[in-house]
């Protein structure tokens, strides 16, 4: 009989209620305690799920004998708490981003490998249905080579959010789907930055970035648009797919010249407009599919499927992406110096 493993939620605001809601909702896996500094917030929780609260993170690993925990605290907070938590020998899944730096990530990756446990880092949407399809697309060829990737990832503002902007809150999804997706590292960015809304982070991210191999990537990430919106298009010879996160659905727009030629005999002669065919996707929740994700690496002590290297790459586009945008500030681009603005 397999062993139930025994899962806690160190931070249970409105991401980390999500967290306790579906560890307790599986099989082989009891939610035995929530922690959060809010006392009433915590009680709640521990209520709802009937488990243990408690307001001292470090109480509750001495006294619960835990095998796995969610870090759903704020950014600043990663390192400290995930550090004691791989002190005791518990595997961990840490909100992203990793860490608040790249150094402090590499810090827990190695001291996740010294102790043994597993670590990983919560990515969600490496676990969408419709971008794993659309990976998988990819990879068969199905679009023939792609040339450019457009992800938009915007919605109003989160008051909640005071420690980070919105690059490293919302980007950060984008650049580990990026990654995920072409393989290749980014070798020159165009980047805006602005500030409208938010007191002291950046609330809108306008770039352009170019990979080693050809393609193109354009990402538009905003809090400042009055509707939520989560889309991602690929665009190569054979046409365009578009991946909606909200609703799971990925859809295929042929590229008409291009149809009925055989990989790798493909040979783009030209673009016109072709059938729409809506892909077949299987709908799940992608929370609940990352921690079972996670829960059996932590069984099987097999790599995770986010590992925490991958966690650091994303954290570290998204610093050059945000010193990109300050030093466009700080510093006209040529078009500007050229007609004097």
């Amino acid at each position: 009989m397999t062993r139930r493993l025994r899962a806690g939620v160190i931070g249970v605001g409105s991401m980390g209620r999500n967290h306790a809601r579906a560890y307790a909702g599986m099989e082989e896996v009891d939610l035995v305690a929530v922690c959060d500094t809010s006392t009433e917030i915590v009680s709640k929780v521990a209520h709802t799920y009937r488990c243990a609260a408690y307001t001292d993170f470090r109480l509750m690993l001495a006294q619960m004998d835990l095998d796995l925990v969610s870090i759903v605290v704020p950014t600043k907070h990663h390192y400290r708490v995930a550090a004691e938590v791989i002190d005791y020998g518990v595997s961990v899944l840490i909100e992203k981003p990793i860490a608040a730096t790249v150094e402090e990530g590499y810090a827990l990756v190695d001291a996740a490998r010294r102790r043994g446990v597993t670590l990983t880092v919560g990515h969600i949407e490496r676990f969408n249905p419709a971008i794993i399809s659309l990976k998988e697309q990819i990879d068969d060829h199905e679009i023939g080579n792609v040339f450019q990737i457009s992800a938009r990832r915007v919605g109003p503002f989160p008051a909640r959010i005071e420690d980070v902007g919105v690059v490293i809150d919302l980007a950060t999804h984008e650049v580990d789907i990026l990654n995920y997706l072409i393989g290749s590292p980014i070798v020159r960015m165009h980047v805006e930055l602005h500030r409208h809304v938010h007191q002291t982070h950046e609330d809108m991210l306008s770039a352009v970035l170019r990979f080693e191999n050809g393609v193109v990537g354009m990402l538009d990430i905003n809090w400042l648009t009055p509707t939520k919106i989560r889309e991602l298009s690929v665009v190569g010879e054979r046409g365009m797919f578009v991946a909606n996160y909200l609703t799971q659905d990925l859809t295929f727009y042929e590229n008409d010249s291009c149809q009925g030629k055989a990989w790798p005999e493909l040979a783009l002669i030209g673009v016109s407009e072709g059938r729409s065919i809506r892909q077949k996707v299987q709908r799940r929740e992608p929370l609940v599919e990352e921690l079972r994700s996670f829960c059996e690496a932590v069984r099987t002590g097999n790599p995770p499927v986010v590992s925490g290297e991958a966690g650091i790459a994303a954290l570290a586009i998204a610093n050059q992406i945000i010193a990109a945008g300050n030093a466009e500030r700080n510093q006209p681009g040529l078009l500007e110096r050229a007609v004097g603005m």
